[in-house]
């Protein structure tokens, strides 16, 4: 590669916020691999069931505060 690490490091924190951002999510997506079009399509549809039933009254939401209680709860 060739390029020191610090000075690559020292380069992309003198970068705009906005181009920090899609810095690090462009390096984040890359260790991701490529992308699955069947499992995109999978969670598109789970998600448009999920908000079909919200929308239609058929689904128990809950409160994320008394969530996120029941969780510490639990972690201690």
């Amino acid at each position: 590669m060739g390029t020191d690490p610090e000075a690559l490091r020292d380069a992309a924190l003198a970068l705009s916020e906005v181009e920090r951002a899609k810095l690090a999510r462009d390096l984040i997506a890359s260790l991701d691999g490529p992308a699955d079009d069947d499992v995109a399509e999978a969670w598109d549809i789970e998600l448009c069931r999920r908000i079909n039933e919200v929308e239609a009254g058929k689904a128990q939401l809950l409160d994320a505060e008394d969530v996120l209680a029941r969780i510490r709860a639990r972690t201690g």
